[in-house]
């Protein structure tokens, strides 16, 4: 169930790309920097959503539609869009929230949506911070500290463990080069393009095995085989000795032989929002997400990121309370954090998980989404809300789906989780703009939904159709999924679903279970907070010295123009 219905729709890669930018400013300027005396524009009282781009795709014959995605490579469906201009900041309309409460059924899908922005151009200075242990696929247990000079020099470190608890480090990469930022990205709303260029990758071990481990990565690569020669043997080994992979004393880019990229950095957006404080004022977090990493090893040098990461938090600037935030700070080469053992909880499913922000997946998908576990008879049932900018303000539409999953048992590969099967049996659909709307009146009633014409904003079942082709929905539908439980440092429960596979397609066998995990749900009957309008002003106010505050992204004017086969008829 990897977001079981994550629906990604892909976006074309050459042409069709939307692009936040400001009005017909000169897109040279866009990185020149605040101008002497700007001020923080003042979000409006009431704004009004622009219609904005929401593509649909078309899953090519031969290729079976599933719940949760259809691959980049298919075609589109059908979609016109004209994207009225708009000057509408991500920050506006969010600063005005007030309280939010939940409801009773908990239907309201984004707990913390007031009081978040984007900065446009980001600012990368400083010092940046896993806040825990992270899970890659593969897997790969890491934690990453980065810190970026006003020089555009960087310097990070990747910190390797061998338990999901990144208590028992294996080695150490040192990372540094050199970044430029470039434009905002045609492909993912809110982010930031950018290029990198690596100076030097180098490598502590802090066990044999792990030495032992690389060497025979090497040695299995193509391009490896010099490269497991300039490692010392085993018995050879020097705790804390920093072998070179990539560098002025490096014949050859042994990184790359061993798959090593930071294509991360070429996708950045940088994020503040307000962490809410019992009886205080809120606390300023500053949040970079870095692009996602391909849930394939082999297609990670070629691949460029259109989804996120885990967010890093500003060492500076980060949530409280952070137990392991100090220890990561300080933390280098030679010197991993530590982090304390961690007891793996029980998988107990009941209740509602939510999302607690707006989520990104590749290919340019933003959602939010609700689960309902009953824990008695093994039943869930979801609604994955879909919306066309990255703060989720702007929905296109909403699927319900339920069914059934099995007993969990312990994930062999991936220590700590739990491996359980999911069937889909079910589900609704509802456009919530006229675009997806009039989409499904295109299509044949017999591929979604049966006969009558679909309305805005009405829900139809789509069972009796074997799901919807044309978003690419396929029922009945079973998925092999992998689930964690977490709590933060609050006690608040965190479930782990299983990231969903870059290209697309579909865990549907065993072999494809995912490795690695999407951003947590939590715990939606804990969820009651509010905030005050006054509060928003902070995230306008520069947090590293007196310059004046950064542009903010708006919205963009575009008119996409789609060939006509791609409004053939299945």
């Amino acid at each position: 169930m990897s977001a079981l219905l994550s629906l990604q729709l892909s976006t074309a890669r050459e042409g069709e790309r939307v692009q936040e930018r400001r009005g017909a400013q000169d897109p040279r300027d866009f990185f020149a920097g605040p101008q002497p005396g700007r001020r923080c524009p003042r979000p409006p009282e009431s704004p009004a959503p622009a219609p904005l781009l929401h593509t649909v795709w078309r899953r090519p014959r031969g290729r079976p539609a599933t719940l949760d995605g259809m691959p980049a490579a298919m075609l589109p469906y059908a979609c016109v869009l004209v994207l009225l201009g708009a000057r509408t900041s991500e920050a506006a309309g969010m600063a005005g929230a007030g309280h939010l409460h939940w409801e009773p059924s908990c239907q309201q899908p984004l707990p913390n949506r007031a009081l978040v922005t984007a900065l446009l151009p980001p600012r990368l200075d400083g010092p940046w911070i896993s806040t825990g242990c992270e899970v890659r696929p593969g897997p790969e247990f890491l934690i990453r500290s980065y810190t970026f000079y006003p020089n555009r020099v960087f310097r990070a470190y990747q910190f390797f463990y061998r338990d999901p608890s990144c208590s028992e480090p294996t080695h150490s990469l040192l990372i540094k080069g050199r970044v430029r930022l470039r434009r905002a990205s045609w492909v993912t709303r809110g982010a930031t393009e950018a290029d990198y260029h690596l100076h030097k990758v180098g490598v502590v071990f802090h066990s044999r095995c792990a030495l032992l481990d690389l060497a025979r990565r090497l040695d299995h690569s193509k391009a490896g085989g010099d490269c497991a020669h300039r490692l010392p043997p085993a018995r050879a080994w020097l705790p804390g000795a920093l072998y070179e992979l990539l560098g002025a004393g490096a014949e050859r880019d042994c990184a790359a032989a061993l798959g090593f990229t930071m294509h991360e950095l070429s996708l950045v957006r940088v994020q503040r929002r307000l962490q809410p404080e019992p009886r205080a004022a809120p606390r300023l977090v500053e949040e970079l997400y870095l692009g996602d990493i391909h849930t394939e090893r082999a297609e990670r040098r070629h691949y460029r990121p259109t989804g996120y990461q885990r967010p890093l938090q500003s060492a500076l600037h980060h949530a409280h309370p952070c137990p392991a935030c100090s220890l990561i700070a300080r933390s280098d080469e030679h010197h991993p954090p530590v982090l304390p053992p961690q007891a793996a909880l029980p998988l107990r499913l009941g209740g509602h998980w939510v999302s607690p922000g707006c989520e990104v997946r590749p290919a340019v998908l933003f959602l939010t989404r609700l689960f309902t576990f009953h824990g008695h008879n093994r039943s869930w049932e979801g609604y994955y809300h879909h919306f066309s900018d990255p703060t989720c303000r702007q929905p296109t539409f909403t699927v319900y789906a339920a069914g059934h999953y099995t007993k969990g048992t312990p994930s062999v590969k991936v220590r700590g989780g739990t491996e359980l099967v999911f069937q889909v049996t079910r589900a609704r659909v509802t456009p919530m703009d006229r675009v997806t709307t009039a989409m499904l009146n295109f299509s044949e009633p017999s591929s979604c939904g049966g006969p009558g014409a679909w309305a805005l904003g009405a829900e139809r079942d789509i069972t009796a159709t074997n799901g919807c082709l044309p978003l690419g929905i396929r029922l009945p539908h079973v998925e092999y999924e992998l689930f964690r439980m977490e709590r933060d440092p609050l006690g608040q429960s965190l479930l782990f679903i299983g990231q969903r596979p870059t290209d697309g397609s579909s865990p549907d066998t065993p072999e494809k279970r995912p490795t690695s995990y999407q951003a947590p749900l939590v715990l939606c009957d804990s969820v009651t907070w509010g905030f005050s309008p006054q509060h928003g002003a902070r995230l306008q106010t520069p947090v590293r010295g007196g310059t004046p505050c950064p542009h903010v992204a708006p919205l963009p004017v575009l008119l996409l123009v789609l060939r006509p086969a791609f409004f053939q008829w299945l």
